[in-house]
């Protein structure tokens, strides 16, 4: 394969990486600066379109990849190793196990993916959740970095698939809970509210942008509240577009506490010191899934527990984890 040119797909695994990230993890011998020369000279191309080192691929495009010499051998995902540490972390937060999917409860503050400065990430872990399996586990969608939570893992090509259809399909149920700042002017509502990428590249952010954004909705309900200081929503998101539920939440003038990128919506704050002891500590967590599955089975619910941060915050603010209707 390596003497000739190559038509490679992007799989669900790899997400919407970047070319340049696609190539450090497939081809990890070809350089930054190679990559770039074979995109300028067009011979490496996305879809048969030319393309830059740093374009953003979808699953299901086609990467031309041109004769690479020695640098031209695949890495294998047995060639990558996981330090004994994080494989025991992330096979103690597995939550569900069969044969198709593993649901994990995602720590907060770990990357799903890497990325410039990110060399710890959960993508490069995965080997430690094979089981016994000949297949590596697959990214089939993604959490902020900060967000912890419930994530889905496919075991098989055709479960990563079946679970990639379902995610774009909006089939897959998605409840988070989120402790944000103030109270919503209405206690329950729909916020549909386009987003764009603004800002430098590592400042960037998610704003409201009807002419320029992507279309945006998310769901909300207010299920318990501390005054007017704090307030426990639910979010339901029908669209899943990069720092949306953050994004919705500031746009209520409620940002999430501990978010300190869209903080600067906020007119109110809550008790100095519930927020000096959550510090930077995002208080977003993707709760619940509830995953259909093939014939007549019923879904497959997977409820993933609180971080020990947000479980510290419910206890000072008074919420009982059983007033949710979930």
């Amino acid at each position: 394969m390596s003497g000739g040119v190559q038509q490679i797909p992007v799989s669900p695994d790899d997400g919407t990486l970047r070319l340049d990230r696609w190539f450090k993890r497939h081809f990890p011998t070809v350089n930054h600066g190679r990559l770039e020369k074979l995109c300028r000279t067009g011979q490496v191309r996305v879809d048969g379109g030319r393309v830059k080192a740093n374009h953003r691929l979808e699953p299901g495009q086609i990467i031309r990849v041109p004769p690479l010499g020695d640098a031209g051998v695949k890495a294998k995902p047995g060639e990558r190793p996981v330090k004994a540490r994080d494989a025991a972390m992330v096979q103690e937060a597995v939550l569900y196990k069969d044969d198709d999917i593993i649901v994990l409860n995602k720590p907060a503050g770990l990357a799903v993916q890497g990325g410039t400065k990110t060399e710890r990430h959960l993508d490069g872990m995965l080997d430690a959740l094979r089981f016994g399996s000949e297949h590596r586990p697959r990214l089939v969608h993604r959490l902020d970095r900060d967000t912890s939570g419930a994530i889905v893992l496919a075991r098989t090509p055709a479960a990563a698939t079946r679970l990639s259809r379902l995610f774009q399909s909006r089939d897959m149920e998605k409840i988070y809970w989120a402790l944000v700042v103030g109270q919503p002017k209405h206690p329950a509502g729909t916020i549909s509210a386009a987003l764009a990428k603004v800002g430098e590249h590592g400042k960037q952010k998610m704003e409201w942008d009807d002419e320029e954004g992507k279309n945006a909705v998310t769901d909300y309900l207010t299920v318990a509240g501390a005054g007017s200081k704090v307030t426990w929503l639910e979010l339901s998101p029908r669209t899943g577009r990069t720092h949306q539920l953050r994004a919705h939440c500031a746009l209520l003038n409620t940002p999430i506490l501990g978010d300190t990128k869209y903080v600067g919506h906020s007119r109110t704050t809550p008790d100095s010191g519930l927020l000096a002891e959550i510090g930077d500590r995002l208080c977003l967590h993707a709760r619940m899934l509830t995953i259909p599955r093939e014939g007549k089975q019923k879904p497959l619910v997977i409820k993933a527990p609180l971080p020990e941060h947000m479980e510290h915050a419910f206890r000072q603010l008074g919420f009982e984890e059983s007033e949710a209707d979930d």
